[in-house]
């Protein structure tokens, strides 16, 4: 299994960012996905998930309305839309390979991460 996170950087508040998580190893299309991050100092917080057909997507409130979660099956890839970012927004996202639903199950597999600064 692997996951490979592309599309962090630095941007202005305001600003947006389209993360990407590249999977492999497995069948892509079976699994559901999420996106967590990590802010300096601080526990891993979740931010979305999607289903692994996509019917379903589910936000965390601190960025709804702003950012969107989506996959493209046939692409192996999941993206994760971030708009109106905000300072504290800033952090590491994760892309996760989900386990029995969670995010957070000692089976779930996470990427290596991309790093997010939001700064003026």
């Amino acid at each position: 299994v692997q996951l490979v996170e592309s599309g962090g950087g630095l941007v202005q508040p305001g600003g947006s960012l389209r993360l990407s998580c590249e999977a492999s190893g497995f069948t892509f299309n079976t699994w559901g996905m999420s996106w967590v991050r990590q802010a300096p100092g601080k526990g891993l917080e979740w931010v979305s998930s999607i289903k692994s057909d996509a019917t379903v997507t589910w936000v965390a409130d601190s960025v709804k309305g702003r950012f969107s979660i989506s996959r493209d099956n046939a692409k192996n890839t999941l993206y994760l839309q971030m708009n109106s970012l905000k300072l504290e927004d800033t952090a590491v996202y994760y892309c996760v390979r989900d386990f029995s639903g969670a995010w957070n199950h000692p089976k779930a597999v996470r990427g290596q991460g991309t790093q997010v600064t939001v700064s003026s």
